[in-house]
Formats: structure tokens, sequence, C-alpha cells
């Protein structure tokens, strides 16, 4: 049977993959997710409504953040990976809406499943079916052989990141177990390296240490050929304590990292064990385009008459031939 898309009863898209399903897990936690909660984020009824309560509060009294608050949901993907304490889940929520704002060129129209369509295509960003021995999504990220810099240009990568992380965040047993990323080096090149700059990197480094609202697991850097220490300088001076502890490299040793991920949760290209065939990048898209509307939704959330100011001053000042082009973005 060839691999693709398919729905189940209630309209949630899948895809078969040996033995496992590709999907998003947007159903309530139960079973070993909740006891994790209740043990790793001290989480009980009454301090998820008692978090909620004060979350709403700092939120009605932010000027300017449209939200939708009487979405529980919603408001739990930013509080629960900070134990439900809603005064640090704010902090947090403002940053993350904040960076669009600052940076609307990476977190503006574009942040959906269809603006980085090309970039899943590619295979450059891929998802297995499995989570990791401790509950959490698995991304990788092939950002050498696979990464062709003219086709996927680096502020593209950059917002497919983005769509990952709220991804990340849609998922209740993700907003639990966490997320792992591993990125794949094999094949890097100087061509890679250069499209980094430092001011690229600080921005890199400080959304995902700063304005990421989702528990961060591990980072996996493996298949890292000695360019890849040019790579490094660049981004280790805005490295914090949060991500330092977080960094694991592996070169080829693909048994520490089943040690780290699980060798259950990894395919054999890995040395896992997982029954995870290859798949066409197109599909995890088209899979993804079931949420389109959803991801729409998301954009218009946050400081929308900010992000709607610097949309219309944008769209004022790019012109052809006297007539006005629309972008999503300023320029820089």
């Amino acid at each position: 049977m060839p691999i693709c898309v398919e729905t189940d009863n209630d309209g949630v898209p899948f895809v078969t993959l040996g033995s496992h399903q590709l999907r998003l897990d947007l159903e309530d936690i139960s079973g070993e997710f909740e006891e994790r909660a209740k043990t790793e984020l001290l989480e009980t009824p009454e301090r998820i409504q008692e978090g909620l309560k004060k979350f709403r509060e700092l939120i009605n009294a932010e000027k300017g953040l449209n939200l939708p608050i009487d979405d529980d949901k919603f408001l739990l993907k930013f509080l629960r990976p900070f134990k439900c304490n809603a005064e640090q889940a704010f902090k947090m929520m403002k940053k993350f809406y904040r960076f669009k704002v600052k940076n609307p060129k990476y977190g503006g129209l574009h942040v959906t499943p269809e603006g980085v369509r090309h970039v899943f295509d590619s295979e450059v960003f891929m998802f297995p079916p499995t989570r990791s021995l401790y509950g959490g999504r698995i991304m990788i990220i092939n950002a050498g052989t696979k990464w062709k810099p003219k086709e996927v240009p680096l502020v593209d990568m950059f917002r497919s990141i983005m769509v990952s992380i709220e991804i990340a965040m849609m998922e209740p047993k993700t907003q639990v177990g966490g997320a792992n990323v591993i990125i794949d080096l094999e094949g890097l090149s100087l061509t890679h390296v250069y499209q980094f700059s430092p001011s690229m990197a600080k921005l890199i480094v400080d959304w995902v240490q700063e304005c990421a609202p989702v528990r961060l697991r591990g980072i996996h850097i493996i298949n890292q050929p000695y360019l890849f220490s040019m790579l490094y300088a660049l981004f280790k001076p805005f490295l914090g304590e949060y991500l330092k502890k977080r960094l694991s490299f592996h070169g080829t040793d693909y048994k520490s990292l089943c040690d780290k991920i699980g060798e259950s949760s990894l395919p054999r290209k890995f040395a896992g064990t997982a029954d995870i065939p290859d798949y066409p990048g197109s599909i995890f898209s088209e899979m993804l385009f079931y949420y389109q509307n959803k991801f729409q939704d998301f954009y218009n959330y946050g400081y929308i008459a900010e992000l709607n100011d610097i949309q219309l001053t944008s769209d004022e000042s790019v012109k052809s031939n006297g007539t006005s082009i629309k972008t999503c973005s300023k320029a820089g």
C-alpha cells in the first residue's frame, strides 16, 4: 500500500508508517502522560484552574494583547510548561508575541504550513512517528546534504522552526513530554556555513532560549564534520546555561544518541530499532494542510494592532512602477 494521508472517523489526518502512525496528538492527556504531568509539572485540577484564573487576569491587564482568553486549551499550552506558574508563563508569552512584532520577517504571515511547504517537501525538517523515551516529540533537521539554500533560504528555515514550535505547543503530550531536536550535519559545506551571520545566530538562539514556550529536552548534533567548528563559533557566544545543558555532540556515535532518545524511538539509519520506512516530505506537508486554518488563526493572536501597523507600513514602502506590492515584513 502506498504511503499517503488518511483520515480517521473524526476527520483527523494520519500517515501509516510501518507499525506506527504519524499524526498530531491533539487529544487531552491521560494514562502515562497524566501521571507524568502530576510528578514532573506538579499538575492537579486545582493548580490548573488557579493558574488559568491568574493567567487570564494578567492577559486582561496587558494592553493590546489579543488572545482567546476563554479557550482553556489555548492558554494551557503556555501555562503547562511552567508548572502552572502564571507569572512565568505570562513573561514567556509576552516575549513570544513581542518577537513577532520586532521580527515580522520571521514571525509573520508565512509562519503556516503553506508558507513553509517547500521546507518540509525538501525533507530538511522531518518528524518521525515515534516519541522519545520520555514521551517527547522528535524533530530531525537535515541541515547538510538535503538543505539547498537557493531553494530553502535561511529565513524559511527559521519560519519552519516557528511552525514546528507551534506544532509542539498544540500537542498536550508534547507540552508534558517536551521536544527533542536532532540536527544531522552530514554533508555540511561552506555554502551552508556562509548562510549564517553573528546577528542571525543570536536571533535563533534568543528565540529558542527566551521566546519558545516548549520543554526542550535536548539538541543532538550528529555527523558534524570539521567545518562545524566554524559554525559553532558563531553560536557559542550567545548560548546560555539553559541551552548548554541540553546540547549533545554525538558525531557518528549513534549509540550515545540512542541512549539519550531511545533505541526503540529511532529509525534504523540512526541505529534504532523502530520500524519506520522512508517517506517523502510532501506527505507531512499534506497532513499539515489539514491544520492550515488553525495556523491562520494563530496569526491573528498577539499584539495584532502593532503587527497590522508594521504590515501597512511595509505595503506602502515597497513599490514597483508606482504600484504597491504587498510583503509580509519590512526589509532587513
